[in-house]
């Protein structure tokens, strides 16, 4: 079998587990991320030659405390800053030439603040307001098009390494042809879809883009530092789920926040 085929193949059926789970039960979804989150958390871990075992339970009980019990404000807003200030420290460690040296010593907050807030942060879009669980499936399918977009465009046309360092396939061209396709699709889905303002939906287009991209990067610097090419085996064609989760779980929680700003100003 082919390697696209298998993609394809692969690909097809993990949209069609997100979206038919999305739409049919709450309870399903978060059936399906916690096994996602094991997944991640195991690949994770593995990329890193850490292991804790808490972090499952951790994640199963964060993830029933933020979809089941009233939300204290307090707790959810330190939340969010907490791991939007690690993910910004990733970001920062781009930089730096083979470590990831604010949290080479505390492998826990990356766990922490980073794998598990962003399979929360997902699983809350859906029960934020009625009917919110087109905008999840709308993320996902903007995830999808930035994704295929920057690769057909990078691939054809890209001649200009957008962190060669780093990850020496992405090209500037792709990531712009990636933005403008995704910005695209992101007013197609208001036309279709008018829960947000369109201006919503081409803001959140650009969130995961960019995110997205970054979230990718952030991925490849631990794939490297751990001197693998796949996060794991359990999708053929694709690597590990964290290989195809990698840009949705960076961009959640900007999306998240996003989506608290919208309600906010609306």
């Amino acid at each position: 079998m082919s390697e696209i085929l298998k993609r394809s193949i692969t690909g097809a059926l993990y949209i069609i587990i997100i979206v038919s789970t999305a739409f049919l039960s709450h309870y399903l979804l978060l059936v399906f991320f916690t096994v996602v989150g094991f997944i991640c958390l195991r690949e994770f871990q593995t990329l890193l030659h850490f292991k804790n075992v808490m972090s499952y339970f951790s994640l199963v009980v964060l993830l029933y405390y933020f979809n089941f019990t009233e939300i204290y404000l307090p707790v959810l807003i330190a939340y969010l800053a907490m791991t939007l200030v690690v993910k910004l420290f990733l970001l920062k460690d781009l930089y730096t030439l083979n470590d990831i040296p604010i949290f080479d010593g505390r492998k826990h907050l990356l766990t922490l603040f980073y794998i598990i807030p962003s399979i929360i942060f997902l699983t809350m879009i859906p029960v934020y307001k009625e009917n919110y669980e087109y905008v999840l499936v709308g993320t996902f399918v903007l995830i999808w098009t930035n994704d295929s977009f920057a690769y057909l465009v990078g691939k054809n046309f890209g001649k200009h390494k957008l962190f060669e360092r780093i990850s020496p396939k992405k090209t500037i061209e792709g990531f712009i042809g990636g933005a403008v396709f995704t910005v695209a699709m992101g007013y197609l889905i208001f036309t279709y879809i008018n829960i947000l303002p369109w201006w919503a939906w081409i803001v959140l287009a650009l969130i995961v883009s960019v995110f997205g991209t970054l979230g990718d990067l952030v991925q490849s610097k631990f794939k490297r530092k751990a001197d693998v090419k796949d996060s794991g085996k359990i999708m053929p064609g694709h690597g590990g789920i964290f290989d195809r989760m990698d840009s949705m779980l960076f961009s959640s929680t900007f999306v998240f926040i996003f989506i608290l700003l919208v309600d906010y100003v609306s």
